[in-house]
């Protein structure tokens, strides 16, 4: 492999070696306390929220760097709302989600409008939220509670968005858990040769036999060994099936389908996309009708892990959203990024805010380091992009 093959090869994958490069840093400097089976649990319960947020957010920035301010606010008015039907009205959890759903998509067609046919600037559609929902959501909770909260959530609801799938004792060995891995990273080699196989009938450049062997392996090892870990803790949790199905849906949506391919042009160019006769009206509309109703689900696993509904639930939201997309390379103009790419981003966030809680790093400080990760990842797009030119 020639050096400029090396290089290339370094650039397209430079967050996934940071993202390596951190979790050895932490495993030493926490004599191993991340690398233990618990560990790995929490990061996927902790940012369950980021990829989820995450994946609606990359599509808002595709269409041309453009955001969702209220995501996080939306969290805490959603998840009042949420408390009131389960809790005060006592309805049930079916009933409840179903409603909190409708919520999300009628507030989404709202927005959606606003944006993409009143054309008001999406930072000040959703600045709006951000400013309104919050309060709105903390009234709700101080007229319906003495507290300013709302607990417990029913035991079902916490199963189906904060449980485990066959469960076991923790530290017995879950077989179900890691027989679903095996699966997965069969299912990984299968997708990269059938992809290589296709790209060579079509004429197009693939990856060589052993570049394909060489991703499957690390693909493989990689969701190996989380499973086996949460297998010694209790089994997969619910949280995780709702991530991994979001993933692969909106990396389907975006690498496969005419609808993600339109978001990506829209991005690139507004105008030319128009004048090619795409409906950029109705692109606008999805990506916030879209980026709603993953709030929607997001709030469900957040207030499922905490068992109750409080005025600060959702806070920072959506910030953590922004950063793991342009951690994950997704571009601040719009335009480019993937959905890997994103859980790259969320993944290496959440792994720095474990290793700064398990050393128990001032609150302040981590700020201060998830401020610097996030402009040296910008630094490094625009810089990469300059180079390209």
């Amino acid at each position: 492999m020639e050096r400029k093959e090396v290089l290339t090869l370094l650039k397209k994958n430079a967050m996934l070696i940071v993202l390596v490069l951190v979790y050895l840093f932490f495993l030493i400097i926490t004599q191993g306390g991340i690398f233990s089976p618990s560990s790995f649990t929490e990061l996927i319960n902790q940012n369950a929220y980021v990829y989820i947020l995450g994946a609606g957010m990359l599509m808002c920035m595709l269409t041309g760097g453009n955001i969702d301010l209220s995501c996080g606010a939306f969290v805490c008015l959603l998840g009042a709302l949420g408390g009131v039907f389960m809790i005060v009205q006592g309805l049930g959890t079916g009933i409840s989600i179903l409603l909190m759903l409708l919520i999300g998509v009628a507030y989404g067609c709202g927005l959606g409008y606003l944006i993409a046919y009143i054309h008001i600037p999406p930072w000040i559609a959703t600045l709006a939220g951000y400013l309104a929902f919050r309060g709105l959501g903390t009234s709700i909770l101080s007229a319906n509670s003495k507290t300013g909260s709302l607990a417990p959530f029913p035991v079902d609801f916490q199963s189906l968005f904060y449980g485990r799938v066959f469960p076991t004792e923790k530290g017995v060995f879950n077989w179900p858990c890691f027989l679903f891995g095996l699966f997965a990273a069969s299912a990984v080699i299968v997708i990269l040769l059938r992809v290589r196989s296709s790209r060579q009938s079509k004429g197009y450049e693939a990856d060589t036999l052993a570049g394909v062997a060489a991703k499957g392996g690390l693909g493989g090892a990689a969701i190996l060994l989380v499973t086996a870990k949460l297998a010694m803790d209790g089994g997969i949790p619910t949280t995780l099936l709702w991530v991994a199905g979001i993933i692969l849906v909106y990396s389907f949506l975006t690498s496969k389908t005419t609808l993600g391919r339109h978001f990506y042009v829209v991005g690139g160019n507004i105008e030319a996309a128009r004048l090619s006769g795409i409906n950029t009206r109705r692109i606008m509309f999805i990506a916030y009708l879209n980026m709603a109703v993953l709030t929607s689900i997001a709030t469900m696993t957040v207030i499922a892990r905490s068992q109750s509904a409080y005025a600060d639930i959702g806070k920072n939201f959506e910030m953590d959203a922004i950063s793991a997309c342009v951690v994950g390379g997704v571009s601040a103009s719009g335009g480019s990024g993937t959905v890997l790419g994103m859980v790259i981003g969320a993944t290496l966030i959440g792994v720095i805010n474990l290793g700064m809680s398990l050393i128990s790093l001032d609150a302040n400080y981590q700020r201060v380091v998830k401020g610097f990760v996030l402009l040296a990842a910008v630094v490094f797009d625009i810089l990469s992009k300059k180079r390209a030119k």
